[in-house]
């Protein structure tokens, strides 16, 4: 569907106009991402039932597939293309009838919308502190499972700044273990939002999405027919949309369209905006690890099945800019960096320098071009080396990595340093190995929390509010707790400190990245995904 199909559709809404910069908006997304979008081939599913855990949409998509394009067969999966959240505020506590308007709207669009990509899923619909505080705390305290490793602490508590976020306009605040560092370009402090409520559709169709978002906004329209539109009475203020893509090479497709400088550099087939494939089947719990029973590998709270909140979860809700200038940075690019970020470099920050198996320690090499179309393959596999992997390659005690010398303590160059994945693994996994989060993260790509900035030392000004990318990430984990204990060792300022002498350049993905909102929610079975607990009032 074209723009002028788009905006046909939407703009003979009577009720649809007055919301005009909702549409507007939603519209000109919508827009850019169909013609670029490439219409993925998905088999008719089988008729099934939804699952209590909100998010298990496993059987509504595609199953695993493997792919190779010169590191070895990956198995990764896919959702839908599109994810859009949205948030909202409550301008009141809202009461048993809203309840009832809420679970009926829901209801709705998945009466007239397919439960498949092709049509809509709704991925999750989560509740903020702010929403329990309105409630008896007699009875959230009754309901809310607890930590096992504090049973005086809720699974849900308030996202906090994380170590390397910027605070004070300092990395980690004026107090941080590593005092005095600042992001090259975007050094935004981090705001930890109060949103009660996050929606998240899903959807191959930025159209359904934005047609959904309308008919909850009073278009009085749905799925192109006479839908009367929820009478919430006033009770939602909702928030500017987020939009997430994942496709392979739609990254790539949205920088040459937005001519961004470095463009040329990101793998045309990656569906990650860093170039390496972030789908892979093994880096991803079963959905039941993460709900608040958990499963036999692991189980984090005291829920018992039967519970009231028993498959829920956690999502933890951030919104992150990508500093793509500086991790795409050819030599002699960036004074900062005079070295640039060769193939090798990357797949070090993402992956690990020390992988068992391999001749240098990488787990691959890439190609003679570390710069061009990425300069080596998107997809890697996520390899789990244990827990201290990490830490043994900052260590490097036994220095350079080559065919004789496959150790965890040595490194390709015989560098101290250590890469995302391992760090996240110091603590992401439960004993027998299997991950203990679900990420629906992706790429975004908008001029929300941009600051202006100069693209290199000595050149011109960007504005602030430009367009850039984006990770719109969203993880499903047991515990509020347990993302934070995880962002913590992720950002390995413990092992920055210690062996890297402070130094950002070889540690993983930090300097990269900025996180400039974060919030928890709590993600309730299917089953009460309306206002939880309100019934009980």
């Amino acid at each position: 569907m074209d723009i002028e199909e788009l905006r046909g559709n939407a703009m003979s809404r009577r009720s649809a106009l007055k919301k005009g910069a909702l549409t507007a908006f939603l519209l000109s997304q919508a827009a850019l991402f169909e013609q670029l979008v490439v219409a993925p081939a998905r088999p008719a599913a089988a008729a099934v039932a939804f699952s209590d855990i909100q998010f298990n949409l496993g059987a509504f998509i595609n199953a695993a597939q493997i792919l190779n394009d010169g590191a070895g067969n990956v198995t990764v999966q896919f959702g839908p293309v599109f994810t859009l959240f949205l948030p909202a505020k409550l301008n009141r506590t809202p009461t048993k009838t809203d309840q009832l308007t809420l679970n009926n709207a829901l209801l709705t669009v998945e009466a007239e919308y397919p439960a498949s990509p092709s049509g809509v899923l709704i991925g999750s619909v989560s509740y903020g502190v702010p929403y329990f505080s309105r409630l008896p705390q007699s009875l959230v305290t009754a309901h809310m499972p607890h930590r096992l490793n504090d049973t005086t602490k809720p699974v849900l508590e308030e996202a906090f700044p994380m170590p390397t976020d910027v605070v004070g306009g300092f990395v980690g605040g004026p107090n941080a273990p590593i005092p005095g560092i600042t992001k090259d370009r975007f050094n935004v402090n981090v705001v930890i939002e109060s949103n009660d409520v996050l929606f998240q559709f899903r959807s191959d169709s930025m159209t359904n999405l934005s047609d959904v978002v309308l008919w909850l906004n009073g278009s009085n329209s749905l799925n192109g027919k006479s839908v009367t539109s929820p009478n919430f009475s006033g009770l939602f203020a909702f928030q500017p949309t987020r939009t997430q893509f994942v496709q392979p090479g739609l990254p790539r497709k949205m920088a040459d369209q937005g001519g961004f400088e470095f463009a040329p550099r990101i793998n045309p087939d990656s569906p990650m905006t860093m170039g390496f494939t972030d789908q892979q089947v093994n880096a991803s719990g079963p959905p039941q690890i993460v709900t608040f029973v958990g499963n036999s590998s692991a189980k984090l709270t005291d829920a018992n099945p039967g519970d009231y909140f028993d498959n829920g979860s956690i999502a933890h809700f951030s919104h992150v800019i990508e500093d793509l200038y500086q991790f795409y940075a050819t030599p002699g690019q960036d004074s900062r960096h005079s070295d640039g970020e060769p193939f090798t470099e990357r797949c070090q920050y993402m992956f690990r320098s020390n992988q068992l198996g391999t001749s240098n320690g990488i787990p691959t090499a890439g190609n003679t071009d570390q710069f061009t179309n990425g300069g080596g393959p998107a997809h890697i596999n996520n390899v789990f080396q244990g827990t201290n992997d990490a830490m043994l390659s900052a260590q490097d005690s036994a220095g350079l990595f080559t065919p004789s010398n496959q150790s965890q303590s040595a490194t390709f160059t015989g560098e101290h340093r250590f890469g995302h994945i391992s760090a996240l693994q110091r603590v992401s996994r439960a004993a027998d190995g299997t991950p203990l989060h679900i990420r629906n993260d992706g790429p975004g790509l908008d001029g929300m929390d941009v600051p202006a900035f100069q693209l290199f030392p000595g050149q011109g000004t960007v504005a602030a509010g430009s367009p850039q990318f984006k990770l719109q990430f969203l993880v499903f984990v047991p515990t509020a707790d347990f993302f934070a204990r995880m962002r913590t060792v992720t950002a390995a300022q413990d092992l920055q400190k210690q062996f890297l002498s402070g130094s950002t350049d070889d540690n993983g993905l930090e300097r990269f990245i900025t996180a400039t909102r974060r919030q928890n929610f709590l993600v309730p079975p299917r089953r009460h995904r309306a206002f939880p607990l309100l019934e009980l009032t």
